[in-house]
């Protein structure tokens, strides 16, 4: 289809496909991902993702995607605003969207001072995401998602990273496979637990260090606690605080692996 013909139709096959494809099974099927918004399309591309199709509505695109749009080479098509609106998983739109087949990108061998983030049943998008953010913001080496969490290239975890999803290795593995895979390369494991006596400050967080990360409510299961350290975050729970979001608890632990890293190197 020329990108000169508009889509209109909300039962065209496109449109169809887009809203099919908001599910993950779905685009596992597809062997795609979805990515949504000028940012996230721009980070994708500057990292080597190739993408197979973009679908565009001038009338909302911010300065930004005005600017992307035309630089994107791939077969574009337009839609017009109510077609886009139907198939975007936003409330604001920029008009902005695309696929690409899903990346497959091996973890690398790790380097001597090496951090990897173990992530155990996060199933909240927003959580995973801004784990990623962080991860990437603090020069972790690779993030390992565990079973099915939340899915690390459906389209609200491309948004939470803001796209750093796309420049961080990341990988989906079965507990198997990442205990297995840590073992091989002889990393460090940190459980990050409320009960643990050690504070995460104290621990010693550098070599290649694993850091075990499960969901508020439930933490990490026993067969993870039992692990070479465990460490908490101690908090001050006489105003009724007895916890952090887990994508708080993993920016603290990611950037105090940064902290010491600096501090081992010298200045």
């Amino acid at each position: 289809m020329s990108a000169t013909e508009v889509i209109t139709s909300l039962q065209n096959a496109h449109v169809k496909r887009l809203v099919r494809l908001r599910g993950r099974r779905e685009r596992e099927q597809d062997g795609v991902i979805l990515i949504e918004g000028a940012r996230e399309i721009a980070r994708a591309v500057a990292s080597g993702i190739k993408l197979s199709a973009v679908y565009s509505t001038p009338d909302l695109h911010s300065p930004e995607g005005e600017t992307l749009a035309p630089t994107l080479h791939a077969p574009t098509h337009l839609l017009s605003r109510a077609a886009f609106e139907k198939v975007s998983g936003r409330e604001n739109p920029d008009g902005l969207l695309a696929l690409a087949p899903t990346p497959a990108r091996p973890l690398p061998e790790p380097g001597a001072q090496a951090v990897t983030v173990v992530l155990h049943g996060l199933e909240k998008p927003g959580n995973v995401g801004a784990i990623l953010r962080s991860a990437d913001a603090a020069g972790a080496d690779s993030v390992i998602v565990l079973g099915r969490g939340a899915d690390p290239y459906g389209p609200n975890v491309i948004r939470s990273s803001q796209g750093s999803v796309f420049t961080l290795p990341v990988a989906v593995m079965t507990e198997d496979e990442a205990q297995a895979w840590l073992h091989a390369r002889d990393f460090t494991t940190f459980a990050c637990t409320p009960d643990a006596e050690r504070a995460y400050w104290d621990a010693p967080l550098t070599g290649r260090v694993a850091l075990l990360l499960g969901t508020e409510h439930e933490g990490l299961p026993e067969h993870w606690r039992r692990t070479d350290h465990s460490v908490s975050i101690p908090m001050d729970a006489s105003r009724g605080a007895d916890s952090l979001n887990v994508a708080t608890a993993a920016a603290l632990m990611l950037f105090e692996c940064a902290r010491q890293r600096r501090a081992r190197s010298g200045p």
